[in-house]
């Protein structure tokens, strides 16, 4: 059994730019997925490729927002890919408009079997799903667990995911470990388990693998919410991996990270909708690369 201190998914080649196929929707306003995940992931020395699940006017908390669905686009779109002979190093899923979009993401699997495959499994938070989820799409995103190199569910989405009920944002260490142990036992090879609060002013993020000896780490709990912390979680702890880091250090990195970026997002107007407010900490990011 090792630790995650001796985990390293990415062994980082002196000047090499990996390439990173990021399947996640975009949003006009409201910070989160590609709008999250192209800047952290440049500011790693990333080459971020797009592959669009869908076109947002603003993100799905605001009572007013407009959708696109491009699924009929993504056959072709990733064809053109094939006839360019584009590869990538890592495939990075996140939010899906729909649930024959799975099958793009199997597709970039099996066309780039080296490729680090990063499940971000957005589907829902606070014991409910998104509005844009359905039954279907969550079934359909459960078939992303199995080969997952690395799988970043927050306690709604590891319900969803394995059928265990939820019970809050408060649950213990064996609650935990259930959670993980399903995960792993649909496919998953790690598993971090995120947003675990227990009201002692910390925020726990738990990290597991069928070999990994389960670790638990913390960050500041800040008393205030925002949308897309979950995409920015995910984004950095892939851009540590890409820059070499171990497993446990990306995802203490991840966490700090967050925290670093809500501080600077509360001084900013109409905080508590527009997304989290990272720019200014981009820096943090690049320095993975020293």
């Amino acid at each position: 059994m090792r630790t995650a201190h001796d985990v390293h998914l990415y062994d980082r080649k002196a000047n090499y730019i990996p390439r990173i196929a990021a399947v996640h929707d975009l949003c006009g306003y409201g910070k989160c997925s590609l709008g999250v995940a192209i800047p952290v992931l440049s500011a790693a020395g990333c080459d971020v490729c797009p592959v669009p699940t869908g076109l947002f006017s603003a993100h799905t908390r605001y009572p007013v927002f407009h959708m696109h669905d491009t699924t009929e686009m993504l056959e072709p779109y990733l064809d053109a890919w094939v006839a360019e002979k584009v590869e990538v190093d890592a495939v990075y899923s996140g939010f899906l408009g729909a649930a024959e979009q799975v099958a793009a993401i199997q597709r970039l699997y099996r066309e780039h079997p080296q490729a680090i495959r990063f499940v971000d499994p957005v589907m829902g938070d606070g014991g409910q799903r998104y509005a844009t989820y359905t039954e279907e799409l969550c079934q359909a995103m459960a078939a992303l667990v199995d080969g997952a190199d690395v799988l970043t569910p927050n306690l709604t989405e590891a319900s969803i995911l394995t059928g265990i009920p939820y019970e809050g944002q408060d649950v213990s260490v064996e609650k935990i470990r259930d959670y993980a142990d399903a995960l792993l036992a649909m496919g998953a090879k790690t598993v971090v388990l995120k947003g675990v609060v227990r009201g002692d002013g910390l925020i726990r993020n738990y990290l597991c693998g069928a070999d990994i000896e389960f670790a638990e780490l913390s960050s500041e709990l800040l008393p205030y919410m925002l949308h897309g912390t979950g995409d920015l979680y995910a984004s950095a702890l892939l851009a540590a991996i890409m820059c070499g880091r171990s497993l446990y250090d990306a995802t203490a990195f991840a966490g700090d990270f967050v925290r670093d970026a809500m501080v600077i997002t509360r001084e900013q107007p109409d905080f508590e909708m527009r997304g989290v407010s990272f720019e200014s900490r981009l820096g943090e990011v690049a320095a993975l690369l020293g």
